[in-house]
């Protein structure tokens, strides 16, 4: 296990987060949303790279390097990051990295991505559906900003976070569908895990097999046993129930996994791979089409960036650099 690198000077990073590079102001919060990638904001990167590090250990995770940054980071055509930047104290509270399906390089049929060592990828989803995908890794919250209680900021990072991939949507109209995963460690427990991954996976299924799990991790979630917890008659009850149940454990569901469930009703789970380049925890795998995204949904973080942007204005360097 290397050691951290050291916190980057604020100055470099501020003179990266150029006015060309501000995607929009967040809704709440008074934070910026930025994109960057390694190339054109190296220092804004290491940051980055360090936080991600840092978030990630502390639950269990991680890559054991100075600090997480990976090819997909540094390829010719990178992931580019999309960041939560507070002013005020002048930090990066939070982040993911994407990239456009376009974007995308196939190699003897296998997508060019970070989640390819994880899960497969039917046909049908590499020719029909990948080109128009955003495809969404590395979420995290600064540990800073990840409790209420040590910090009162922190109830709106995540918020943040989707007004930004709220206005890619907007910036970048080819996409039509998300795609992404959640990640749980080792120290959330395996009654609390099962019972999360079984209530998603009767009310969100894959029917058609579009991705699965290389390594797929071995648990009681679509077990009789976890599914007879479930007595409710709609997704409301059986929500109620699967919340009542973890927090008899001690436990939330993590609110990353909570945003995306509260965002569609057709989101589809591709099942749970463990990653073992990663501490061994346990990824599973979610896409959504935008279109069905619930509207008040759409509201708070599309139309909210549509309302206050003129389309002629969006910010060439989001596209262009």
């Amino acid at each position: 296990m290397e050691n951290i690198i050291e916190r980057v000077d604020r100055e470099l990073i501020m003179s990266e987060l150029t006015p060309q590079r501000l995607l929009r102001h967040a809704n709440k919060g008074g934070n910026e949303v930025y994109v960057v990638d390694a190339f054109n904001a190296p220092a804004t990167m290491r940051e980055i790279g360090r936080l991600r590090e840092i978030a990630f250990r502390e639950a269990g995770g991680g890559t054991g390097k100075d600090c997480d940054i990976d090819e997909f980071d540094t390829m010719p055509t990178p992931c580019r990051q999309l960041i939560v930047w507070d002013p005020n104290d002048q930090e990066i509270v939070g982040g993911y990295r994407f990239i456009l399906g376009e974007d995308i390089k196939i190699d003897h049929g296998v997508p060019n991505i970070a989640t390819s060592h994880m899960f497969a990828f039917s046909d049908k989803f590499i020719k029909e559906l990948l080109p128009s995908t955003l495809e969404l890794g590395r979420s995290f919250v600064a540990t800073g900003y990840q409790s209420t209680k040590s910090n009162p900021k922190a109830i709106y990072v995540l918020d943040n976070l989707w007004d930004g991939l709220g206005a890619l949507t907007v910036i970048y109209p080819q996409i039509k569908y998300l795609f992404g995963k959640v990640t749980m460690y080792p120290s959330y427990g395996e009654t609390c895990r099962d019972l999360l991954l079984g209530f998603m996976h009767k009310y969100f299924p894959d029917p058609d097999h579009l991705v699965w799990p290389i390594e797929e991790l071995h648990s009681n979630a679509k077990s009789e046993e976890v599914q007879k917890v479930f007595t409710g008659t709609s997704f409301k009850e059986d929500y109620k129930i699967l919340n009542h149940a973890i927090r008899e454990h001690g436990q939330n569901i993590p609110p990353l996994v909570n945003a995306y469930m509260s965002l569609s009703p057709t989101m589809k789970v591709f099942g749970t791979a463990i990653n073992r380049e990663f501490g061994d925890v346990e990824e599973t795998g979610i896409f959504f089409k935008i279109s069905e995204i619930f509207e008040e949904k759409k509201r708070r973080h599309i139309h909210s960036f549509l309302e206050n942007n003129d389309s002629a204005a969006f910010p060439a360097g989001i596209v262009a650099e």
